[in-house]
């Protein structure tokens, strides 16, 4: 496991910092210094590394981070030719200066996510840069060689040499990164999930703006059923089967007070709609008490909002539980069948209106399309359950928060 990126301050009450929620400000001391964006990132990343396996922590961690970071950079400077005669002028460090933490990260979160960039390489930017993980953690993560991770990194870096950098991603560009981030979910010693939350609190705190409170919530509330979501040996566990005893009802009631704040200022945004979706799955004490007429209603301002084909597949389903399975598969009838889990959507709704014969064979193909292991495994037993009449029905696939994104 790695060692935790948190070193002691110097200050009287000796609080915790977490040197990793340095790191953006370090590169925007950097590049306002005069270092390129690429040179400034790696030089913070070789003092970061230094920093967590120091047996003493340093009593300031930024100072020492800026200091040790700009001690990197200059090595590197002054080993290229090209740069040798401005960089040997340096003789002494210059002053830190005035750091402004929020305004950097924010800086960083909109390059990272610059329209030049592919998602993939957006996502690993920003954890290296904003999360400040390294390479290796983030390959970790992700289940990649950290060769073929650190090609992908100097790849995104490579693309913003020579870009004018004053014209950053869009904000939803920055949230669709953040929410691919959590969408990751977690693998090596890096819980991206968490990862991703933890981005999304410093863009809250440093915007302001409702959408981003509302991706933040809307995380919460995903988050919150983590621990219910997969039973013995990995397998999936639909929604309405999910022990809600293990949904944890802090994070729960955290992320409907941020929506409920976001809300009422009047600025509905998408991942404001999802996150009300979600909050009325998360107060439902059962299954059978979800208020489906709601969820219906909230899905048809998402589709308003974003004339999305998964939300209108994922309608279906809310519409087939309110209005009953033909109602269901007369709104399915708009949607194309192309897209994903749409064989596994009409397999659900013919089951409740009683067309066993079809629904199973809807259930194996969607089984043969599954993207994963646990859904995979969990169609198949679907559809092995439709040919055997004399086993109760049980609970199909659901909607789109049982999978966020």
């Amino acid at each position: 496991m790695a060692r935790a990126a948190t070193v002691h301050g110097g200050d009287a009450h000796g609080d915790r910092v977490n040197v990793r929620e340095l790191v953006p400000a370090v590169i925007g001391v950097l590049v306002r210094r005069g270092a390129d964006f690429a040179s400034a990132e790696d030089a913070v990343q070789e003092a970061l590394i230094k920093a967590l396996q120091a047996d003493e922590p340093p009593r300031d961690p930024m100072a020492w981070l800026i200091a040790a970071a700009w001690r990197k950079f200059l090595d590197a400077a002054r080993a290229e030719s090209s740069r040798r005669g401005r960089e040997l002028a340096v003789e002494t460090e210059p002053p830190a200066g005035p750091v402004s933490s929020a305004d950097d990260s924010l800086w960083l979160y909109f390059l990272c996510a610059h329209p030049s960039l592919s998602p993939g390489s957006a996502v690993a930017l920003t954890l290296r840069a904003v999360g400040g993980l390294t390479t290796r953690q983030i390959a970790a993560a992700y289940l990649v060689p950290e060769a073929t991770m650190a090609q992908r990194i100097s790849r995104a870096k490579r693309q913003l040499a020579g870009l004018p950098l004053d014209r950053p991603g869009d904000p939803a560009t920055v949230l669709r990164v953040l929410y691919l981030v959590f969408n990751e979910g977690y693998g090596g010693d890096v819980d991206l999930a968490a990862e991703a939350i933890r981005l999304t609190r410093q863009l809250a705190r440093a915007t302001g703006e409702p959408e981003v409170a509302g991706l933040l919530a809307l995380m919460l509330l995903h988050h919150a059923r983590r621990a219910s979501r997969l039973g013995p040996g990995g397998r999936l566990v639909p929604l309405a089967e999910q022990d809600r005893s293990r949904w944890d009802t802090a994070l729960i009631a955290e992320g409907v007070a941020i929506l409920q704040a976001a809300l009422a200022r009047d600025r509905l945004g998408e991942y404001q709609a999802q996150a009300a979706i979600a909050a009325l799955h998360a107060d439902a004490q059962s299954a059978e008490e979800t208020d489906w007429v709601q969820i219906v209603e909230w899905y048809g301002e998402l589709l308003t909002l974003t004339g999305s084909p998964v939300v209108r597949l994922n309608r279906a389903v809310a519409v087939g539980e309110a209005d009953g399975p033909r109602a269901g598969l007369k709104e399915l009838a708009e949607v194309d069948p192309g897209l994903p889990r749409y064989a596994a959507v009409r397999a659900h709704l013919l089951e409740r209106a009683g067309d066993r014969e079809q629904a199973a064979e809807l259930y194996a193909e969607a089984a043969r399309a599954a993207t994963s292991v646990p859904e995979r495994e969990h169609l198949t037993r679907q559809a092995a359950r439709m040919r055997t009449p004399d086993r109760p029905a049980g609970a199909a696939d659901r909607t789109q928060e049982e999978c966020p994104g």
